[in-house]
């Protein structure tokens, strides 16, 4: 074996190895108590919902994209992708693993159960359906009142220097825009 090659077998061992220390903070097994409670989190907060379309969405992708390819095949090429996207629905429930691990991880049972407790709650789901459009808001009146705080700042420092100019005899600079 040549030195480069010795070399790089031991920076790739190394790069493992610095990765597989990382890996037993995201193995780490919790109590089925700690990971009911994660999965009942996720599911008051609809962690995972946004993927639910991510295999119809693939199936109608590759459906279409075969179709393309081979017109004459469209009832074998429906039949098809839909048996392998029906086989491959169960896989849905490994997403919903890792989550409840990653949740389980970050929070104590006895936060899941506070944060699961709101959220399932009224005003928890309000804030949930109402939240992004309240962020959406919030962000454009922030926008709005940024713009307004830029341009009195603006003006203010520009006639108080005008004036202190003045008042020493000097003419100010106009603002260009």
């Amino acid at each position: 074996m040549t030195l480069a090659k010795r070399a790089r077998l031991v920076a790739i061992g190394a790069v493992m190895g610095l990765a597989a220390l990382s890996l037993p903070s995201l193995a780490q097994e919790f109590s089925e108590e700690h990971l009911k409670a994660a999965r009942a989190t996720i599911a008051a907060l609809g962690a995972t919902d946004e993927f639910d379309n991510v295999l119809p969405i693939a199936a109608q992708q590759l459906k279409a994209e075969l179709i393309q390819q081979s017109p004459n095949l469209v009832d074998e090429i429906n039949r098809t992708v839909d048996e392998k996207a029906l086989e491959l629905a169960s896989r849905r429930a490994d997403l919903e693993k890792e989550v409840a691990s990653i949740y389980a991880q970050a929070f104590s049972i006895e936060e899941l159960n506070a944060i699961n407790a709101f959220y399932s709650s009224e005003a928890g789901k309000a804030l949930i359906t109402k939240g992004p459009l309240v962020s959406r808001e919030t962000l454009a009146a922030a926008e709005i009142w940024r713009n307004g705080i830029m341009r009195d700042l603006s003006q203010q420092v520009i006639q108080a220097l005008g004036e202190a100019l003045q008042n020493q005899g000097q003419q100010p600079a106009e603002k260009k825009d």
